[in-house]
């Protein structure tokens, strides 16, 4: 297979122009502003942020070639601000526009960012940065405010199905071939396990070509050889990125949501993915205090019993804990009537500055302080009718009758509000 032994699939096959892209129609449909400017031939430095696999590189360097640019390409990983400003220097004396090609453009620390910045602003070269990660998140605001941001998709099952037969019938792939066919359950096993990414499938079709060369190659290409091809590939997840917490933030709003269903299937993904199963755990035992709080408050127990249990258990065992308690938090009547309280209180603590606490309230452990009115007037609650002392205050004087806590008309907070109302009632007739 002298092709692909020269360049790996990926660059055999790469588009050469727009029309040979695939997906990503929501920027490069006709009509659309990046399309446009590629045709015009006068680029504008971006951001390509998408997961991998989604074309960012492809379309980099397809810019640089449709708009006759000259094309420089940094990594990183390896580049500092010396190599960026070797190249800016040769850009100066170049009579045409330079772009400047940066993958994994997040690596760079704020000095190598900051670098770019008059050059970017003054026109001597086009910036294009490609990244995983949320550039929000990863990239100065100065410079983020000088780049257009576009965000790309996933391939769909469709998209990633034109691929596959685009390069299954390629002249390089029908030489290596020949005669051998395809059926449809194996394509669609090759599209699956894909998984939106056009270079997973690509590295695939890699794999399945080094069969073709082989004396028992098959005549078929059938489900039992796609799975030997595909080994156990994992689903699309990234630990410390952007994908691994719009997982987390989905499992948390679907327990949320009271959706046990959905809040099973992220969690299934979380793990299917590699996430930690214990960070997983730490986010429920979160949303036991920040979304269930007094309305159950048997979603704590149960919450941080299910982390108990799969630090003793590990995988797989353990797993089902934390699946029981995510189903119990989705069912449990929900309140987040705690959660706003002590947001409020916290913002008073700040806000108010160091206010005395009340005479009445401080301990007296020796005679001085008892000389001094410590604690003189104290109503000790047990000592009072229903346990509760009638128009007492317990904030600082400047802050009596402060509220906070309001429960809602759900689960156990129910009955909270129905005394606490009976209460507060009782002290403003005292």
């Amino acid at each position: 297979m002298p092709i692909l032994e020269k360049q790996p699939l990926a660059e055999v096959v790469r588009p050469q122009n727009l029309e040979d892209v695939i997906g990503q129609e929501h920027i490069l449909g006709h009509g659309m502003p990046l399309r446009n400017a590629i045709l015009s031939g006068y680029p504008h430095s971006m951001i390509l942020w998408g997961p991998p696999g989604t074309g960012k590189t492809t379309l980099a360097k397809l810019i640089g070639k449709l708009t006759k640019h000259s094309f420089e390409t940094l990594s990183a990983v390896a580049a500092g601000v010396r190599e960026i400003r070797s190249i800016i220097n040769t850009a100066a004396q170049e009579d045409h526009g330079v772009i400047l090609f940066v993958d994994e453009v997040h690596r760079f620390n704020k000095s190598q960012q900051d670098a770019f910045l008059p050059y970017v602003e003054d026109g001597t070269i086009t910036l294009i940065g490609a990244t995983t990660e949320n550039p929000s998140f990863e990239l100065n605001n100065a410079l983020l405010s000088r780049l257009h941001v576009y965000k790309l998709l996933p391939l769909t099952e469709i998209e990633l199905g034109l691929l596959f037969d685009r390069v299954w019938a390629s002249t390089s792939f029908i030489k290596l071939r020949k005669e051998i066919t395809i059926d449809d359950n194996a394509r669609a096993m090759f599209v699956g396990a894909s998984d939106g990414d056009a270079r997973r499938l690509l590295n695939f079709m890699s794999a399945l070509a080094k069969l073709f060369s082989t004396s028992s190659r098959p005549e078929i290409v059938d489900s039992e050889i796609v799975s030997n091809v595909i080994g156990a590939s994992s689903r699309r997840f990234d630990k410390g990125g952007d994908y691994y917490y719009e997982l987390i933030s989905a499992l948390h709003k679907s327990v949320r949501g009271t959706d046990p269903d959905a809040a099973l299937y992220w969690l299934a993904r979380i793990l299917d993915g590699g996430g930690d199963p214990l960070y997983a755990a730490r986010r429920l035992i979160r949303i036991a205090s920040e979304d269930i709080g007094n309305a159950d408050p048997r979603a704590l127990t149960i919450a941080l019993n299910a982390a108990d249990a799969y630090e003793r258990l590990g995988s797989p065992e353990g797993e089902l804990a934390l699946a029981q308690a995510t189903v119990f938090l989705s069912c449990s009547a929900k309140s987040n009537a705690v959660n706003k309280a002590f947001n409020l209180a916290s913002k008073d603590a700040v806000n108010l500055g160091t206010l005395d606490v009340p005479i009445h309230l401080r301990n007296a452990p020796n005679s001085l302080l008892k000389e001094l009115g410590y604690g003189e007037e104290y109503r000790y609650p047990h000592d009072e009718k229903d346990g509760y002392a009638v128009g007492e205050n317990y904030f600082p004087d400047k802050m009596k009758g402060r509220r906070y806590y309001e429960p809602v008309d759900r689960g156990l907070e129910s009955q909270i509000a129905k005394k606490l109302a009976e209460f507060r009632a009782k002290s403003r007739i005292g």
